[in-house]
């Protein structure tokens, strides 16, 4: 195998194969930001005097031409070569010649491949923050149109007051808001620059370090060589938390949706095109889709704690360990991705239940405005309790029109209340949140 470190001694296959492991599969996903943090490298080498004006024009047409290559999906590795270091650089000596063998003075493969992560990781959070902003207008969007249709909520699992589909649907896109910030928060922790600090000790050439900042769009540069080293599993653990911030909020979501299609509750429903049947009971609408989300979200969730064990008990510098975060996150990413996308998809088919309080079970839902319209009229709270408390053993207890209620017939005004959503002010801290 080619390899940029070969000495001179082969390798042991066994040792090759169990070391490389997946990562010649992996790498390709880092290609293309290979090829971007490389152009800018040779920029800047060219401007310190490592690279004549020719010889940076000629590299740069080359890395143009792979990125192109890489585009159009014509790009792989050879069966002979370790990574995609090797095969970008391999490719520009066989085509330019002695030329391409500068284009790693300057750096190791610690900061490159650090490099690559964490271009890779800044577009692959961009790309989670629109996705995250579409589901977010769509529950917005689904809270406001069901906004006065009335919801039996729960505590214990038990029926306890009453809740409605605009608080539901709005409770989770507040709830993304959150997701949001921690998004952005990971996004400062992937979005500086490594490049330069090479195996974690610099070097004696004299790096722009600022220039290829600058280029490559990071907020600043990893100041200290061996702090740039240190970012190693720290990005990815920020990238997996943040992820898993909502994913827990979808896993939530789905474990909702899948107690509200069950005959005994019956709030919500799909179309039986997206709901799944039974081999043997011909009456089963199964919510398969929602608990993939709640199972594919609890194993993102282990992602962080996998990196964390995974990221431990190694004093500094670069260790071989940190391949393995490529096997962890890689697929967490795909997998995020996919669970958003169908949450959002289900959601624009969902149809809810307009007649949830006609049954019996919900008699006792307004037992708490009860005592509340009581205590308005001036009786203590804790007198109204018992007198409601007495009708409700008894059997005599009732309250306004039954069925026909609607969340703005409980005249709840209080910021956050079923009557006073303020979807429009969740808007404005989601905008804030997604500025980054």
């Amino acid at each position: 195998m080619a390899t940029l470190w070969n000495k001179g001694v082969k390798a042991e296959d066994a040792v090759e194969k169990f070391t490389v492991g997946q990562d010649r599969i992996l790498d390709l996903r880092l290609a293309k930001y290979d090829v971007q943090g490389s152009r800018a490298h040779i920029r800047m080498l060219e401007s310190i005097g490592l690279l004549q004006r020719d010889e940076f024009e000629r590299l740069d047409e080359g890395l143009e031409a792979i990125a192109s290559e890489i585009e159009a999906g014509r790009f792989s590795l050879a069966p002979d070569v370790e990574d995609i270091h090797s095969q970008v650089e391999l490719l520009l000596t066989e085509r330019l010649g002695e030329i391409g063998k500068k284009i790693h003075a300057g750096r190791s493969r610690n900061d490159q491949v650090l490099v690559d992560i964490k271009l890779f990781l800044r577009e692959e959070l961009r790309t989670l923050r629109e996705e995250l902003l579409g589901l977010f207008g769509a529950l917005q969007e689904l809270s406001e149109k069901h906004k006065d249709l009335l919801l039996p909520g729960y505590t214990h699992a038990q029926v306890a007051m009453p809740s409605s589909f605009g608080l539901w649907f709005g409770a989770y896109a507040e709830a993304l808001v959150n997701d949001m910030y921690l998004l952005g928060g990971a996004y400062k922790v992937v979005n500086r620059n490594p490049l330069g600090s090479a195996a974690g000790y610099g070097n004696s050439f004299p790096l722009d370090r600022e220039m290829t900042t600058r280029l490559l769009g990071f907020d600043s540069p990893d100041y200290n060589s061996i702090a740039a080293q240190l970012s190693r599993g720290k990005c990815e653990r920020a990238v997996a938390g943040a992820i898993g911030s909502f994913a827990l909020t979808l896993n939530k979501f789905a474990s909702d949706c899948c107690m509200y299609m069950c005959p005994n509750f019956g709030f919500i429903r799909f179309p039986d095109n997206l709901t799944t049947g039974s081999s043997i009971m011909p009456h089963k609408k199964n919510p398969d889709v929602w608990e993939m989300v709640r199972g594919k979200c609890n194993r993102i969730l282990s992602a962080e704690n996998e990196i964390n064990l995974l990221c431990s008990n190694m004093p500094h510098g670069y260790h071989r360990d940190y391949q393995l975060l490529k096997d962890i996150l890689f697929p967490v990413l795909e997998t995020a991705h996919e669970c958003i996308g169908i949450t959002r998809m289900m959601l624009s088919h969902i149809e809810v239940n307009d007649k949830i309080l006609d049954s019996p079970i919900y008699d006792y839902l307004f037992t708490v405005e009860e005592v509340n319209r009581r205590v308005l009229a001036g009786t203590p709270f804790r007198d109204a309790y018992r007198q409601v408390g007495t009708e409700v053993n008894e059997g005599r207890f009732k309250f306004g029109k039954g069925g026909t209620l609607k969340a703005s017939d409980l005249h709840h005004s209080h910021i956050g209340s079923l009557g006073n959503l303020c979807n429009d002010r969740i808007k404005n801290l989601m905008d804030d949140a997604a500025n980054w």
